[in-house]
């Protein structure tokens, strides 16, 4: 039997209904029919089609394109602490259950992928990191935050704080503030800085100045793959950042590797990054801009690298630059095929959602045919397991990562 509603009516379009019955958890501005009540920002309403059929309930936005988010399909649901304690023991059920042991560090919390419209948490050791994109969930926070620590260290984590980083443009289309700084609901140190091992390599994580949460942990289990390849090649890691699918490719056994980025502080991260774990010996730090690197070596007739790693930001964040990005893509990856050896071996990835895998391997497709090579596919691959895909929701779709030979 249902329970009797108590929350404000999102009225959907007929449209909309068709999409949030295909299983996107999102109800767009322009979906919105008309509002039955007056929802504050950040409250539970329930959206409902225009005949009346029950689609779900979630976070209203006042400010937001995307009006609805949803949090629940199920009509008795009761939206108190006992449901987001065990919404957060089944994220971290559900990482020990693919990770194993490996859960030092990972993705704790991954948005609608876990059933918490625009929240992510990553966990670096005895520290989390939160980033909060939806009202709804900025709303929950001191609920939510003392029962992921607790949930945590019931399993002996030893969570020491909980950091949030906040300081994307992101939460103004929610009409939130930026900003960053520990959470006030949770007890913590003052240090925001801690080590994680990660694939037997150590890397010491900012979690106030370091990019997005302080560390990519999506590509963890990429890195492994490289380090697997790596064993006796010759390494140009692009846009190396920290160090590291450098550092997993010298713990791999590389005869020699070089790690370029265009920021002196990622560069002087990556190289004390080599000396904590007895690496600084076997790799060789640039700062330059790959775009310029790559071909300058290409004019130099540089021979010198049996085995290139591109790992580029996003070059694209919209719909709108995707064909912007797709030309970067294609530069830097006809610029590595030229300058591998046949028998070479290339590692590409992008981490874009808006460069879906067809469009990302039509370029690398046409790439090598203009650099006149064959690539024969040794894997493809996504991101790790922490960080779940849903079919019914794209965004959750993004990272691409391929490793081919040059024959």
């Amino acid at each position: 039997m249902k329970r009797e509603r108590c929350y404000p009516r999102v009225i959907v379009t007929a449209k909309g209904a068709r999409w949030t019955d295909g299983g996107h958890p999102w109800v767009y501005e322009s979906d919105v029919a008309r509002v039955e009540g007056a929802p504050e920002n950040g409250a539970l309403v329930d959206a409902v089609s225009e005949k009346g059929k029950y689609l779900g309930t979630g976070f209203f936005s006042l400010h937001s394109k995307i009006r609805v988010r949803l949090v629940s399909r199920n009509a008795n649901d009761a939206f108190d602490e006992a449901f987001w304690r065990r919404r957060i023991r089944w994220a971290w059920e559900y990482r020990k259950a693919v990770m194993g042991e490996d859960t030092s560090c990972c993705r704790v919390v991954f948005g609608e992928a876990d059933g918490f419209p625009g929240l992510t948490v990553d966990r670096f050791a005895d520290l989390l990191v939160a980033q909060t994109l939806s009202v709804g969930m900025e709303r929950l926070k001191p609920l939510l935050f003392p029962l992921l620590v607790e949930t945590l260290n019931a399993d002996g984590a030893g969570i020491r704080g909980l950091y949030e980083r906040n300081d994307v443009a992101l939460r103004e289309r929610e009409g939130l503030a930026q900003g960053k700084g520990w959470s006030e609901v949770v007890p913590h140190v003052s240090d925001p800085v801690t080590e994680i091992r990660e694939n037997g390599v150590f890397y010491r994580v900012d979690v106030e100045n370091g990019q997005k949460t302080g560390f990519f942990l999506d590509q963890k289990y990429n890195r492994r793959a490289v380090a697997a390849l790596a064993k006796g090649r010759r390494v140009l890691d692009c846009f190396t950042h920290t160090g590291s699918f450098a550092l997993n490719a010298a713990m791999g056994g590389a005869a020699g590797v070089t790690a370029v980025d265009v920021s002196e502080s990622a560069v002087a991260m990556a190289r004390e990054n080599a000396e904590r774990n007895g690496l600084g010996d076997r790799m060789v730090f640039l700062c330059a801009d790959v775009f310029d690197l790559l071909p300058r070596m290409e004019e130099q007739g540089h021979k010198c690298f049996d085995f290139i790693i591109l790992d580029p930001p996003a070059f694209t964040k919209s719909r709108d630059t995707a064909a912007n990005a797709e030309r970067g893509y294609k530069e830097i990856n006809l610029r590595a095929m030229r300058l591998l050896p046949r028998g070479g071996y290339l590692a590409t990835a992008s981490c874009s959602h808006f460069m879906p895998a067809a469009r990302f391997e039509q370029m690398l497709r046409s790439a090598a045919r203009d650099a006149k090579v064959e690539l024969r596919q040794i894997e493809a691959r996504q991101q790790s397991p922490d960080h779940p895909i849903l079919w019914n929701v794209p965004e959750t779709d993004y990272l691409k990562f391929y490793l081919f030979q040059i024959v």
